[in-house]
C-alpha cells in the first residue's frame, strides 16, 4: 500500500507516464501501462524473476490488492517480456528521467545538496551479468590463456546519493561494444563515461551537479568534460594517481602551506579525531586541482588503544577553507553509498539485478533494468518516510522492508488497511525523509 501513495504524492502523472509509452501491437489484450507497471510491480515487490512473479499472481489476494492499487489489469510476465522486448530502452529511461526532476523541482533532495546547491552525483560500474555464451553482439568479453572465454554485461550508472541513504538512479549508460565497425580495444568505463555525461547534462542542462567517482577517473578527460559542463567534481585520488600532483603535495607539505583543521568526534567507545589538510591550485595539464588529505585516528575510550588510521584523499575543483573543507571531504566519501545502498541492494535486497530477466534480447535486458531502477526509487521513497518508519518501527513482526512488502500484499483487509494508511499520510508533514 506504501507503493502507490508515494506515488500518488510524489508521480501523480505516472501512469500517464506509462500510458504514453509507444506501442506497435495490434489488437492488444492489455494497455501498454498494464504491462509495464506488471514489470515494475515485480521489482517493487521483490518477486525476484518473472515466475516467481507470476506464481504470485496466482494467490487471490496478491492479484486482488495488486489490481486495486493500481487500478489496472495484472498480465502474466510472458506478456510482458514482449513489451520490453520491443520498447526502445530510452522509453523507460527517460521516464527514470522526469521522475528524478519532479523530485527535484519538488526539493524532495534539496537539504542533501553539497554546501547546499549541488547534487552529490555518484558515477560507479557494475558487472550486471556474466554468461558462458554470446547472449548478444554488443556484449563484451574476456578470453583466458586456457581458451575459455566469458560474456559480461557492464553498465556504468550515474545516481544522486545522500547522507540519508538515498541512491537514486539518473542515468544509465550499457558499456558494449560497437556490431557495425572494427575495433582494437573493448568499451570500457573511461569511454562509457564520456557518452554517460552528455546524456546527463541532456536530461538535466541545469542541474548542479557535482561528480563524485573512485580512483578510475582522476583524469584529464573527466577534469575537461566537468569544467565544459560547469560541473563540480569530488574524485577520490590515489597515491598512484596524477604522480606530479603527489610531488607538488609533497613539496608543500615541507614549506607547511596547506590548510589544516582538526574536527574531534565521540561515538559510543570510540574517541574520533579528523585530520584535514588542504592544497590549492595544483597545475596539472591546464587545470588548477584542489587536493583534501584526510586521515582518522580512532582511540577506544575504555583501554586507550589507538586503531588502525584511515585516510582519505580526494582531488576537487571546490575552493577549500577552514569552513567547508570536512564537509567537501565528506560528500566525496558519500560515493560508496552507489555501491551499497546502490548496487547491493539491487543485487542482494530482494530485486535480484543479476537474474537474468531475457537471456538473449540485449534491448529486454536493458529495459527490465530501468524497470528494477524506477521501482528502486519509488521504494526508496517510500520505505524512508516518516510514516512509514513509524509503521515498520511499531510493528514487530516486520524486521524489514523486504517482509513489510509481502504483508501489505498478502493482507486480507485490503480495504481497511488502505483507509488507515491514508488517513495518516494526510497529516501534516509525514512525507518527510
Amino acid at each position: 500500500m506504501q507503493t502507490p501513495i508515494t506515488l500518488k504524492r510524489h508521480f501523480p502523472e505516472f501512469e500517464q507516464m506509462l500510458s504514453d509509452l509507444p506501442d506497435s501491437r495490434k489488437r492488444p489484450q492489455y494497455e501498454v501501462q498494464e504491462l509495464a507497471m506488471a514489470v515494475i510491480a515485480m521489482f517493487l515487490y521483490k518477486r525476484g524473476s518473472r515466475n516467481h512473479a507470476d506464481n504470485s499472481a496466482g494467490k487471490i489476494n496478491y492479484r486482488k490488492n495488486i489490481e486495486q492499487m493500481f487500478k489496472m489489469k495484472l498480465p502474466d510476465l510472458d506478456t510482458g517480456n514482449r513489451l520490453m522486448k520491443q520498447l526502445a530502452p530510452q522509453e523507460l529511461e527517460s521516464i527514470k528521467q522526469k521522475m528524478v526532476s519532479v523530485l527535484v523541482s519538488n526539493k524532495v533532495l534539496r537539504k542533501f545538496r553539497i554546501l547546499d546547491y549541488y547534487y552529490n552525483v555518484a558515477v560507479d560500474g557494475a558487472a550486471v551479468h556474466s554468461y558462458s555464451y554470446e547472449p548478444y553482439p554488443e556484449c563484451p568479453f574476456k578470453k583466458y590463456k586456457s581458451g575459455k572465454q566469458i560474456w559480461t554485461a557492464q553498465v556504468l550508472e550515474a545516481k544522486i546519493v545522500c547522507s540519508n541513504g538515498f541512491s537514486i538512479s539518473i542515468a544509465t549508460e550499457w558499456i558494449k561494444n560497437p556490431v557495425d565497425k572494427e575495433y582494437d580495444k573493448q568499451d570500457c568505463e573511461q569511454k562509457a563515461f564520456v557518452r554517460l555525461a552528455s546524456k546527463i547534462k541532456k536530461a538535466f542542462p541545469r542541474l548542479p551537479v557535482c561528480i563524485s567517482a573512485d580512483g578510475l577517473y582522476p583524469n584529464k578527460t573527466v577534469f575537461d568534460i566537468c569544467e565544459n559542463n560547469n560541473w563540480k567534481y569530488i574524485i577520490t585520488l590515489k597515491d598512484g594517481n596524477l604522480k606530479s600532483v603527489w610531488k607538488e603535495i609533497g613539496f608543500l607539505d615541507r614549506k607547511n602551506d596547506c590548510i589544516k583543521k582538526e574536527v574531534p568526534n565521540i561515538k559510543p567507545n570510540k574517541r574520533i579525531n579528523e585530520q584535514y589538510k588542504g592544497y590549492q591550485n595544483i597545475e596539472y595539464q591546464k587545470h588548477k586541482l584542489n587536493i583534501i588529505d584526510l586521515t582518522i585516528k580512532t582511540t577506544l575510550i575504555k583501554t586507550e588503544e589507538k586503531q588502525h588510521d584511515e585516510r582519505f584523499a580526494h582531488v576537487t575543483n571546490f575552493e577549500l577553507n577552514k569552513k567547508n573543507i570536512n564537509k567537501i571531504s565528506h560528500a566525496g566519501r558519500l560515493r560508496w553509498k552507489i555501491e551499497n545502498e546502490g548496487f547491493n541492494e539491487q543485487k542482494n535486497g530482494g530485486y535480484n539485478l543479476k537474474h537474468k530477466y531475457s537471456r538473449k534480447s540485449f534491448i529486454a535486458t536493458q529495459n527490465y533494468y530501468q524497470c528494477l531502477q524506477i521501482a528502486h526509487m519509488i521504494n526508496q521513497l517510500a520505505y524512508k518516510a516518516k510514516v512509514i518508519k513509524e509503521l515498520i518501527k511499531g510493528n514487530d513482526t516486520l524486521k524489514s522492508n523486504n517482509e513489510m512488502t509481502v504483508a501489505l500484499l498478502m493482507v486480507n483487509d485490503f480495504e481497511c488497511l488502505a483507509t488507515i494508511i491514508e488517513q495518516t499520510i494526510n497529516q501534516k508533514n509525514q512525507f518527510r525523509y
